[in-house]
C-alpha cells in the first residue's frame, strides 16, 4: 500500500479512454489505465492508482502495467490489473492472481424463452437455491471426495467432472484451456487447502459470487449471436465463482514463501503484497503447480454448478432444461504462459490477469475450432442495476477486458465510444436481468423485473 504521506502517482491523459502513469523512481515501465474522465475523477487519491505504479516495479515486466475500467483496490495488484512478464527474467506473484484463483464466469443458454419461464419464476428460483449450495463455508452433502479423487480433480479440472457424468464432452470445447490447465501439481497443494476443498465442489460461495438467470434483451451482431445460440428472449444462466476455500488457502500458503523468495533473490518490493519469485525458481515453480491445481478445481466447480443448474431447469421445465448449452467459461483471476507479439516479435510471456479476462481474436491458435473464425467470447456480468454483455475478441492488439461493470456506470457505458483498440466493435449481445439467485438469498426474495439482486 502507499506509505502515509507519500504523494500519489502523477497521471497523464493520452486520449478519451487511456491514461498514462509515467515511469518514475523504481518503475521499470509506465502504467496504463483504461477509463473515461468521470471514472478517473473517481480514482483521484485512490490506492488502486498507486498499485498500478507498484506493479511496474517488478522485474521482467514487458509492456505497461495495465488497469481495466473496473479498476479498484486489491491485494497487491489492483482489481482489473494486467501485467506480462518475460518467462526468463520475470516473476510470478500471488498478488497478481488473487486469493480466489480462477474466479471466473460461465454462461449457459437454454432453449427456453422468457415468456415460458416468467410464470414459473418462483419455482425455478426455489429449485436453483435448493440445488446449488451457497454462502460462507457451504458444502455439498451429495459429493465427498477422498484424497485420491480430489487429486484427480486438481489435475483434470472440468474433464474430471464430465468423465463422472457432470456435463457433456461438448462443454469442454467452450471452456478456456479446455477446462484443465497442464501445469497443475496436486503435490504442491497443502493438506489444509485440500481439507477445505474436499466438500465444496459444486458450490457458489459468498461475497460477489452468484448464479444469475436472465434473458437476451438486445443483439448488435445477429449472425454472431446466432452462432452462440443467443436468440432474442433466450433465457440464460450466468455462474460466477472460483476455487472456494481451496484456492484461498493456496494463496495464503504461498505468501510467506514468496516474501522469503523476494529477499533471497534480491527483489525490491514497493509493497509486501507484491511478494514474488522468479518464474523458474523452485518457489515460483511450486506456486505455479499449486495455482494451476486450484484453477482446475475452479473449472470443475463451475462445471458441477452448471450440471446442477441444468437439473434444476429440467425439474421445472422438463427435458428442455437439460438442453441448456455452454456458451463459454472464462477465467478472470489467473496467470498463464502465452505467446504475444511485442515490438513486432513473437514472445512467450507469463501474463497475470486479476479481475480481467483474455480476449483472443479470430484465428488465435488457443481458441477451440468452433470459435476459431468467430473470436473468443468475452463475458461481462453487470451489477444489480446494469445489463450484462457478451462480446467477442477482435484483431485489435489490446486483448484483455475487465471482469465486470465499472464501479461508476457499467463497463459498456464507460467504453462504448472508445477507440477501436479498446472496444469490441458492435460484436456484442446485451443480457437483461430477469432475476437473481445469490449466495445468501431466501428464494422468496426473487422479484420481477430486472435489477433485483441480494446477498
Amino acid at each position: 500500500m502507499n506509505a502515509p504521506g507519500k504523494p500519489m502517482p502523477r497521471v497523464e491523459r493520452i486520449d478519451d479512454y487511456r491514461w498514462r502513469v509515467p515511469r518514475q523512481g523504481g518503475m521499470r515501465t509506465d502504467g496504463l489505465i483504461f477509463a473515461d474522465e468521470a471514472l478517473m475523477r473517481d480514482l483521484e487519491g485512490d490506492q488502486a492508482v498507486q498499485q498500478v505504479a507498484n506493479v511496474a516495479h517488478l522485474p521482467g515486466i514487458v509492456g505497461p502495467s495495465i488497469a481495466m475500467p473496473d479498476i479498484h483496490w486489491g491485494y497487491g495488484f489492483p482489481i482489473g490489473g494486467v501485467a506480462a512478464f518475460d518467462e526468463e527474467a520475470g516473476v510470478v506473484s500471488p498478488g497478481g492472481v488473487g486469493y480466489d484463483i480462477n474466479c471466473g464466469v460461465r454462461l449457459l443458454a437454454t432453449p427456453l424463452a422468457i415468456g415460458d419461464v416468467r410464470p414459473r419464476l418462483r419455482e425455478l428460483v426455489d429449485t436453483l437455491f435448493a440445488t446449488i449450495p451457497s454462502g460462507v463455508g457451504a458444502g455439498r452433502s451429495d459429493l465427498r471426495l477422498d484424497h485420491r479423487e480430489l487429486d484427480r480433480v486438481l489435475r483434470d479440472g472440468a474433464r474430471w467432472a464430465v468423465a463422472h457424468g457432470y456435463g457433456h464432452d461438448a462443454d469442454l470445447e467452450a471452456i478456456e484451456g479446455g477446462g484443465a490447465l497442464s501445469g497443475a501439481d496436486p503435490t504442491c497443494v497443502s493438506e489444509r487447502a485440500k481439507q477445505r476443498g474436499k466438500d465444496q465442489l459444486g458450490t457458489v460461495g459468498s461475497g460477489n459470487h452468484f448464479v444469475e438467470v436472465g434473458y437476451v434483451a438486445e443483439r448488435f451482431d445477429e449472425a454472431a449471436a446466432d452462432r452462440l445460440g443467443l436468440t432474442p428472449g433466450t433465457v440464460t444462466v450466468f455462474i460466477h465463482s472460483g476455487s472456494r476455500g481451496l484456492g484461498y488457502q493456496v494463496c495464503d500458503d504461498s505468501l510467506a514463501t514468496m516474501l522469503a523468495a523476494a529477499d533471497k533473490y534480491g527483489i525490491a518490493l514497493p509493497d509486501r503484497q507484491l511478494c514474488c519469485a522468479p518464474i523458474s525458481s523452485p518457489e515460483g515453480r511450486r506456486y505455479w503447480g499449486a495455482m494451476n491445481a486450484a484453477a482446475n478445481y475452479a473449472f470443475a466447480n463451475r462445471q458441477l454448478m452448471a450440471h446442477h443448474a441444468r437439473r434444476a431447469l429440467a425439474r421445472v421445465f422438463g427435458e428442455a432444461g437439460e438442453r441448456a448449452h455452454l456458451v463459454y467459461d472464462v477465467c478472470h483471476n489467473i496467470a498463464k504462459h502465452e505467446t504475444h507479439t511485442v515490438a513486432g516479435a513473437s514472445r512467450r510471456l507469463c501474463v497475470h490477469r486479476k479481475g480481467a479476462t483474455r480476449a483472443f481474436p479470430p484465428g488465435h491458435p488457443e481458441l477451440a475450432p468452433r470459435f476459431r473464425d468467430l473470436g473468443q467470447p468475452v463475458l461481462i456480468p453487470g451489477d444489480m442495476a446494469r445489463y450484462s454483455y457478451v462480446l467477442l475478441g477482435t484483431s485489435w492488439p489490446d486483448r484483455a477486458t475487465s471482469q465486470g461493470s465499472s464501479k461508476r456506470r457499467g463497463f459498456w457505458c464507460a467504453r462504448r465510444r472508445g477507440p477501436p483498440s479498446t472496444r469490441r466493435s458492435r460484436r456484442r449481445t446485451r443480457m437483461s436481468r430477469a432475476w437473481w439467485t445469490s449466495c445468501t438469498a431466501p428464494a422468496s426474495a426473487a422479484r420481477w423485473p430486472r435489477s433485483s439482486r441480494w446477498g
